[in-house]
């Protein structure tokens, strides 16, 4: 008989186990895609904030904190720092003069855009190692995933060009 046939599909806290691996992996990695950009880098905690107003343009600073699960002062001051770089703008609101609103500014999209360059890179350089039933087995799971975690409301994907939703991307 078959030992695919007959081996159970994997438990999904083996599932669990195997994806915490491999973000210890990515995170290891994309460090190094970091530490090789030509760019100022930013603490893990200043790149959600880009994320998020990648995501989410023009919020104010107490959702930004709901976002990050922090309170307002302590998203200030993230934003601060990414403020003196260029990366963050500041504008009043128009539905409140009390409120300021949150944009990436065009040197805040270029450093993301710069940075997931470099990180692709590194990635590619490994996966590109792998068998390719392997890698499109990869790609299947992966895509899974990310369907599942889009899935949640927990996450909202935003592709390449900075529009937020669903894209057609493959690869």
């Amino acid at each position: 008989m078959n030992a695919r046939a007959t081996s159970p599909p994997p438990r999904s806290g083996e599932a669990a186990e195997a994806a915490c691996e491999v973000v210890e992996l990515l995170e290891v990695l994309w460090e190094r895609g970091r530490d090789a950009a030509q760019v100022t880098p930013v603490s893990s905690s200043q790149l959600r904030v880009l994320y998020s107003l990648e995501r989410e343009d023009g919020i104010n600073l107490r959702t930004l904190g709901e976002v990050l699960g922090c309170s307002p002062p302590s998203a200030s001051r993230l934003c601060d720092r990414l403020q003196a770089l260029g990366f963050v703008e500041r504008t009043p609101s128009p539905a409140s003069r009390r409120e300021l609103m949150l944009h990436l500014t065009k040197r805040g999209e270029t450093y993301l855009r710069d940075l997931r360059a470099q990180r692709e890179d590194v990635l590619r350089a490994v996966i590109e190692t792998m068998p390719r039933s392997t890698r499109a087995a990869l790609l299947k799971g992966l895509s899974a995933f990310r369907d599942s975690v889009e899935g949640t409301t927990l996450v909202r994907r935003v592709d390449r060009t900075g529009r937020t939703g669903r894209t057609g991307r493959t690869a």
